[in-house]
C-alpha cells in the first residue's frame, strides 16, 4: 500500500512473539495484494478494469468488506472521503512527477468517473459493481487502517493484546504496554510555510486508531500556488490550502478515512461532519490566504 508497516507488541515468550510477527506480516502482505493500487495485478485493480461493464464482479471477503466500509464512510462524510477518487489520484500523481498542471479537459473528464454512489456493494452475495466506464478505485485513505486493525485482531486471537501497529505513520493501538496507562504518542501539527504554526502534544492512548493526513512533503507548485496530493473528490483537483489533520477514532479504519475526509472538508465544514462521529477527536490546522487556523478537540 505504498507504506512501511512496523509492529510493536509484548508477548509471553520469544516463540510466541516470532509466530505473532510472522502471522501479522503475512496478513498485511495478503491485504496488500488485494488493496494496493500500486500493484498491477492486485484484486482492486482487476476490479477497476471491469468498470462500466454493467456486470457484478465476485470479490474476496477482504475486498468486499473494505469497500462496504468505504462506501458507508463516504455516505457519512458526504463524499469528502470517496474510494472512487482513483482517476484523480492517478492524474495528480503524474502531475507531481512531471511538475505540470493537468489540463482542464482532463479534470472535467475524470470528474464524471468519480462518485461513491456509482459503487454498488452486495455484501450478501460478495460482489461489487462499478457503474461508470473508467472508474478506478483507490482505498489509500482506508486500506492502511484496515490492515493495521486486522493485524491487531490477529495478535489478540493469539493472546497478544499489548500491540501498536504503525502503518506509515498511522497507528492502531491495542491494550497499553504492561504496567502503563497507555501508549505514549506525540502528535505534531504544523504547516511548512509557517514554522511558527508547528506545535506538539503528547497523549497517552490505548485501543484506538490515530491517523494523520498532511501535504507538507507531497504537492505540486504551479503559478505560485501549492496543490496538495490530497484530492477533493468533487473537483478532481488537489487541495489548494495547506492542511494537517490528525484524527483519533475508535479504530484505525475509521481514523484513516476521517483524516482524509476532514482534510478535504476543512475546519468549517469539518465541524459539522464530526457530529456524526461523536467518539472521534481531531486536530486540524489549515492555511488559507496566509492565515493559519486551528481546530482541536484532543
Amino acid at each position: 500500500m505504498g507504506s512501511p508497516f512496523r509492529l510493536v507488541f509484548y508477548a509471553s515468550s520469544d516463540s510466541l512473539a516470532q509466530a505473532g510477527a510472522e502471522r501479522a506480516f503475512r496478513r498485511i502482505e495478503a491485504l496488500n495484494d488485494v488493496l494496493s493500487d500500486y500493484r498491477d495485478g492486485s484484486e482492486i485493480n482487476r476490479l477497476s478494469a471491469q468498470a462500466g461493464t454493467g456486470e457484478w464482479v465476485p470479490v474476496s471477503q477482504d475486498l468486499g468488506e473494505v469497500l462496504r466500509l468505504a462506501r458507508t464512510l463516504s455516505a457519512r462524510t458526504q463524499g469528502t472521503f470517496d474510494p472512487t477518487v482513483g482517476p484523480a489520484v492517478q492524474l495528480w500523481r503524474r502531475a507531481m512527477r512531471r511538475g505540470t498542471f493537468p489540463a482542464q479537459t482532463e479534470i472535467r473528464a475524470l470528474r464524471r468517473k468519480i462518485g461513491y454512489r456509482y459503487l454498488h456493494v452486495d455484501s450478501t452475495r460478495q460482489r461489487v459493481r462499478l457503474l461508470r466506464k473508467g472508474m478506478r478505485l483507490d482505498v489509500g485513505g482506508i486500506g492502511k487502517g484496515y490492515a493495521a486493525d486486522e493485524a491487531v485482531a490477529l495478535l489478540r486471537e493469539m493472546g497478544i493484546r499489548s500491540v501498536l501497529v504503525d502503518a506509515g505513520g498511522d497507528l492502531t493501538l491495542g491494550d497499553p504496554p504492561p504496567g502503563q496507562a497507555g501508549w505514549t504518542i506525540t502528535v505534531e501539527s504544523g504547516t511548512e510555510p509557517d514554522p511558527r504554526s508547528s506545535t506538539t502534544q503528547i497523549l497517552t492512548l490505548a485501543n484506538v486508531g490515530v491517523a494523520t493526513s498532511g501535504a507538507n512533503y507531497r504537492y505540486l507548485e504551479y503559478r505560485g500556488k501549492r496543490y496538495s496530493h490530497i484530492v477533493n473528490p468533487r473537483t478532481g483537483v488537489g487541495l489548494l490550502y495547506h492542511v494537517r489533520t490528525t484524527v483519533i477514532a475508535e479504530d484505525g479504519t475509521q481514523a484513516d478515512a476521517l483524516a482524509t475526509a476532514l482534510s478535504v472538508a476543512g475546519i468549517r465544514r469539518g465541524k459539522k461532519l464530526l457530529k456524526r462521529f461523536p467518539s472521534a477527536r481531531v486536530w486540524v490546522l489549515e492555511m488559507k490566504e496566509e492565515k493559519v487556523r486551528s481546530w482541536k478537540t484532543l
